[in-house]
């Protein structure tokens, strides 16, 4: 049996069969929810993690059921903090050296941390806004760069209820999402004639281990998955439409 043949015809009836994606925080959550549909829907995918171990690990896994189903299509990684601009820089050279380019960025590397604004640190607050907001147009650029190049590209950062919520104790994260948000307006009307689309998603509860509870199996809350079909929604929508912001609640929150 001719094997390229045979994941050619596979990859086919894929969506996003020849795409790169690139997702960073994508070792566990969302981005590993969202960089394992992407992978289902043929594209080749980048990752990247804080620690490489953990980006290592997550690239194994996926790979090994990409491989299991016949697929050729595979996911790279590479540790960056994206705090750090010249992380990004290096890491958007590390996809272009893997893939030869990137159609797809999921900016969704976060960081949150809780505390009434007279407790919290300033190396804390550094953390959070650097992580959540810089970070994004960090990446941003280094992809618009590339979109240039490629006839286009989609943008999709995902957010959170808190960028239009404020909460007690949220400030540092309520600031970085708020910002987030403006800056994903913003970028989607100076890259819209440019054939990018720009999306941000406002998820409310998630079962992850982010933030300030972690019981996966809470069954009231939005799994991962279900941000990752929405990333997926986005991505099929037609060219000459764009959905610019997507709110998602649980359906049936917990009663209190």
């Amino acid at each position: 049996m001719d094997t390229s043949q045979t994941s050619s015809s596979l990859l086919a009836g894929r969506p996003l069969a020849g795409k790169v994606g690139l997702v960073t925080g994508a070792t566990r959550g969302i981005g590993r929810a969202v960089a394992e549909m992407l992978l289902k829907e043929g594209a080749n995918v980048a990752i990247c993690g804080r620690r490489q171990d953990l980006v290592d690990q997550a690239v194994a896994e996926m790979n090994a059921v990409s491989h299991s189903s016949g697929y050729l299509n595979k996911v790279v990684g590479q540790a960056a903090d994206v705090r750090k601009d010249e992380d990004v820089a290096a890491l958007f050279r590390f996809v272009d050296h893997s893939f030869g380019g990137t159609d797809v960025l999921v900016n969704n590397a976060g960081v949150g941390v809780f505390k009434p604004v007279g407790e919290i640190s300033i190396d804390d607050w550094k953390l959070v806004l650097e992580t959540n907001l810089n970070g994004a147009f960090y990446c941003t650029r280094e992809a618009l760069f590339r979109f240039a190049t490629r006839g286009g590209g989609y943008v999709v950062n995902i957010s959170s209820l808190a960028g239009k919520n404020p909460f007690a104790g949220g400030s540092a994260y309520n600031a970085s999402k708020f910002g987030l948000n403006g800056f994903s307006e913003a970028a989607m009307l100076d890259a819209r004639n440019d054939n990018v689309r720009v999306s941000y998603v406002m998820p409310g509860s998630v079962a992850t281990e982010f933030g300030m509870t972690a019981e996966r199996g809470s069954e009231w809350k939005i799994w991962p998955e279900d941000i990752a079909e929405i990333v997926r929604m986005l991505l099929l929508t037609p060219a000459r439409t764009l959905i610019s912001r997507v709110e998602v609640r649980p359906s049936r929150p917990k009663s209190k």
